[in-house]
């Protein structure tokens, strides 16, 4: 018994070496009581592997350090993978939404870089893209525009996931995405 509790140690151990977190948003609120006021806090945190895996959290507490681990964990429990085109950038567009927040990512040639505010850089950065523009359309508020980007995300395929979906060969959706990017410089050209 002993050695099955120090193997899931050393895993835990390794699961908090492999993931970083950033803190989002830390929001202070206050209860009136008799005495006066009691304050508690809410924490948003992101988690990620750098390498295609993130999640978020939300934690409440009285003091600040109890919010932010209760988020943490969290964050840890909800992980989701997300395909990434040369390990770099995504590999198509996406829209997501959540409330009111609305969130439009899109891939970027290498050296773009993160180009996001706020949330959804977090997101980005602790999902380990490199090059991505992304826009916040609809509402500023950070739960609802890491929800937002959580959507987008989600919305995400490999050519190999879609290629077994239609039951056709990558080199076929992909070569098309090629010749489509390829072919509209040519057509420009023709035209004038």
């Amino acid at each position: 018994m002993a050695g099955r509790n120090e193997k899931r140690g050393r895993r835990d151990e390794r699961e908090k070496d492999e993931f970083s977190d950033r803190l989002v948003f830390i929001n202070r609120v206050a209860a009136v009581v008799k005495g006066g006021r009691r304050f508690s806090f809410a924490a948003l945190v992101v988690v990620g592997d750098e390498k295609g895996r993130v999640g978020f959290g939300h934690g409440k507490a009285r003091e600040v350090p109890e919010a932010i681990r209760k988020a943490t964990e969290e964050a840890r429990r909800t992980l989701i993978r997300v395909p990434l085109r040369e390990g770099r950038t995504l590999h198509h567009d996406g829209k997501g939404h959540h409330g009111a927040g609305k969130v439009l990512l899109r891939a970027a040639p290498p050296g773009t870089g993160v180009i996001a505010g706020g949330p959804m850089r977090a997101v980005l950065e602790m999902l380990g893209v490199q090059d991505v523009v992304a826009k916040s359309l609809g509402s500023s508020n950070p739960y609802n525009m890491v929800r937002a980007t959580f959507d987008a995300l989600r919305q995400q395929r490999s050519p190999r996931a879609m290629a077994a979906k239609r039951g056709k060969k990558v080199s076929d959706l992909v070569s098309r995405r090629q010749d489509g990017a390829s072919a509209a410089p040519e057509a420009i050209a023709a035209e004038s």
